[in-house]
């Protein structure tokens, strides 16, 4: 059985701060894509393409599962964030823009993400196909993949604080609401119920981890300390370990859910430095 491989990535209290000015400040930013930054398509599938400069679809393809509660979209605030994602993989990214709550319950985000994932793999191989989620988004990602045979997995996935559980079982929820960034209980419970609508919460796939994890690709899975949402990570790298998923944790000692938002100006950050690294790996 492959194990788990956790690990605590320190931060300074400059970080904290870098990351909680972002958050904070994000209704402020300027959102314009650079100039360079190709949103042609690459391939005749999917609407949505950020490809930086000299990124190639011969080095693969990412697929951006994006989060917000299941109920919102900034397109501008993803395509900067996928341009991001572009050059540091060197990959285009296809953005997956699905139907939304409350007007598009359970299964219409789902049944959009597999249709995308399906339509694209009949133009790449699989194996040279990664997926990028966040939040909501890792709920749909992951839950889109267990319903694929062996020969249609992807290369890997990765979830950067996944909703796992939309039954709202893990303990963080309520010890580290007042640690995270507005994530709570009550903000949760209203996200899920608007999107469920009176679907189970208890049940896969709109609830990962209840589903059967041993057809899952190897998994990056990312998640910040402070977050309500911690466990929802931590419970599930252990189901997807225990099924015999090679599942690789990387917990972000003092940050809460949105963290990434800092990845989105200067250098190279410790974050896509590691999704660097793990994708080397697992390729």
């Amino acid at each position: 059985m492959s194990g788990m491989d956790l690990h605590r990535i320190p931060t300074t209290p400059q970080d904290r701060e870098t990351v909680f000015a972002a958050i904070t400040g994000l209704g402020g930013r300027d959102l314009t894509l650079p100039a360079e930054v190709s949103l042609t398509p690459p391939l005749l599938v999917g609407e949505h393409w950020v490809t930086a400069p000299g990124a190639s679809i011969e080095r693969g393809v990412l697929v951006y599962v994006h989060g917000g509660g299941f109920a919102h979209r900034m397109p501008a605030l993803m395509n900067l964030f996928a341009a991001r994602l572009s050059q540091a993989t060197g990959r285009p990214v296809l953005v997956v823009h699905y139907p939304l709550a409350p007007e598009s319950p359970f299964p219409a985000a789902l049944e959009t993400v597999i249709a995308a994932y399906q339509a694209l793999v009949e133009h790449v191989p699989p194996s040279r196909v990664v997926l990028y989620s966040e939040s909501s988004g890792g709920s749909l990602a992951l839950g889109a993949m267990l319903g694929l045979d062996e020969a249609s997995r992807p290369a890997g996935l990765i979830a950067v604080s996944p909703v796992t559980d939309l039954s709202l079982q893990s303990p963080s929820i309520d010890t580290n609401a007042v640690t995270d960034s507005g994530v709570d209980r009550r903000m949760l419970g209203f996200l899920v119920g608007q999107y469920l609508q009176g679907a189970p919460a208890d049940r896969a796939p709109q609830s990962p981890i209840f589903g059967n994890l041993s057809v899952l690709p190897p998994l990056l899975l990312a998640v910040g300390s402070a977050e309500a949402l911690l466990d929802d990570t931590l419970r599930f790298a252990e189901a997807a370990t225990a099924a015999g998923i090679k599942t690789q944790v990387d917990v972000y000692e003092g940050l809460p859910h949105a963290f990434t938002i800092a990845d989105l100006d200067g250098d190279q950050s410790v974050f896509l430095s590691r999704i660097v690294t793990w994708l080397a790996g697992i390729q």
